[in-house]
């Protein structure tokens, strides 16, 4: 008998494998001996050198081969012993067939939702993202990452960056009218998540919420998750009837700028109604200031917060609206006696805005280049909204147009919503019917038309398909 390690009696033949890629086609092929169970457990593989003779390949090759199939538990390697199998394989995964190659499965694409994209006429409440100078923008963000430094990136700042409060603080003192200071600021990342915030940290199930009817549906449901008996106030030519407003409830959204979805103006008298109300029943106003920088004819009132001398209203913006939709960033004013609580459930929500578009925003308002972008797109919308209305038919009446990213068209008597948006969605037309938006009160039939995110030559060509309906 020859001394030294004994000849293994198993016939590994030389795998097709090799042909691709010796040492991974080595691999492979012993792996699946293994699996297979042509290699049991227990068994000792032949040597590197005589395999490596056998399959014309280097011994090097095998010997990476060997370690791998070691490292993931298929052999043992025992000095002196050889490459004995180890690995137990369970019946249910021999009785699949190993494949060569894994096959892929196509990614289904992931679309936004049909009824919010821009540029589809007449999805309402869009801005036009094209306006947007992505040049300045890239400056902004590059100019405040630099500026900023590795130590802002690091730090926790949940209400937002110190800097961007002050300056969302500053711009709102000028143009909004309010006199705000940056502790009094919290970022987010938009009128949603603000108003979910509200939500999770000042209503108690079975807490009164009360909110404009016809209004804002996420505002209502938000409110309806966290326990609250949504309670739907009607909508006048003045805007939230006060008038009927219960002594008992927790908080009243409003959208006293330019209401959604009817785009009417909150009276001064009613402005001063609702606080009063709040300072009697100790209630929270919510203020939705989603598009008062676009006014048309005349200069906007003043927030509601402006007017709010016992600090009852907590005011809600954003600048998804006014720059672009992927942005993601928006802010609340609050009382000081709520910023803890408030920022308490913003840590345990997680949901603070990145610091690199708190640093671009920085830079962006800091330059002048917000109110530049305002100034144009401002114009910009109110041309496409003049160019707009000259399409409609004369004795069409519509409402809530001398401001905000929409305006209300009142269909003819006779016409039901229903039916006027089938026909308009066969002439490629996204209408809302105003009825979508109301819950107890029933309004004549009206659509909402969003004209922002259109370009004039859509908006000519569209408008014509419109008036053609009507």
């Amino acid at each position: 008998m020859s001394r030294g390690k004994a000849a293994s009696d198993l016939d590994l033949p030389r795998p097709d494998t090799l042909d691709a890629g010796k040492q991974q086609g080595a691999y492979e092929a012993l792996r699946e001996a293994i699996l297979a169970r042509q290699l049991p457990a227990g068994s000792r593989l032949p040597s590197t050198r005589s395999l490596a003779e056998r399959w014309q390949v280097s011994r090097g090759t095998l010997e990476a081969a060997f370690d791998r199939l070691h490292s993931e538990g298929y052999v043992q390697r025992v000095a002196g012993s050889g490459t004995r199998v180890c690995a137990v394989i369970p019946e249910q995964f021999i009785a699949a067939p190993v494949a060569r190659q894994n096959q892929r499965r196509p990614v289904e694409p992931d679309l936004p939702h049909a009824g919010v994209q821009s540029h589809v006429p007449f999805v309402a409440r869009r801005p036009d993202a094209s306006l947007f100078d992505l040049k300045t923008w890239a400056r902004c963000l590059s100019r405040g990452l630099l500026a900023a430094g590795p130590g802002v990136l690091e730090a926790a700042h949940p209400g937002g960056l110190p800097a961007l409060r002050e300056l969302i603080a500053d711009y709102l003192r000028r143009y909004r009218g309010m006199q705000c200071e940056a502790d009094e600021v919290i970022v987010t990342t938009g009128i949603r998540h603000g108003l979910d915030l509200i939500a999770r940290t000042l209503l108690q199930p079975g807490d009164t919420a009360c909110v404009e009817d016809p209004g804002y549906t996420p505002a209502r449901r938000l409110f309806g998750l966290a326990g609250a008996r949504v309670q739907a106030i009607a909508v006048t030519t003045e805007g939230l009837d006060t008038d009927q407003l219960p002594e008992h409830a927790r908080l009243a959204y409003v959208s006293p700028a330019h209401q959604a979805p009817l785009g009417v103006t909150l009276s001064v008298s009613r402005r001063l109604a609702l606080l009063d109300w709040a300072n009697r029943a100790d209630a929270w106003v919510v203020e939705d200031d989603y598009d008062s920088e676009y006014n048309y004819n005349s200069a906007p009132l003043a927030a509601l917060k402006s007017l709010d001398s016992n600090n009852r209203v907590l005011y809600c913006g954003s600048f998804n609206k006014n720059l672009f939709p992927g942005l993601r960033v928006g802010f609340m004013v609050v009382p000081k006696i709520l910023r803890s609580p408030l920022l308490r459930t913003l840590q345990l929500t997680g949901h603070s805005v990145g610091a690199t578009d708190q640093l671009g925003l920085v830079e962006f308002l800091g330059s002048g280049a917000f109110v530049r972008h305002l100034r144009a797109s401002r114009q910009a919308y109110q041309a496409r909204r003049d160019a707009l209305l000259a399409c409609l038919p004369e004795g069409v009446t519509v409402s809530g147009q001398q401001a905000g990213l929409h305006f209300v068209l009142w269909l003819p008597a006779g016409v039901q919503e229903a039916d006027f948006c089938d026909r308009a969605a066969n002439a490629g037309l996204s209408l809302q019917p105003l009825g979508k938006f109301c819950v107890d009160v029933t309004l004549p039939p009206a659509v909402i038309i969003g004209y922002t995110a259109l370009t004039l030559a859509q908006i000519r060509f569209h408008g014509r398909a419109l008036a053609q309906l009507l």
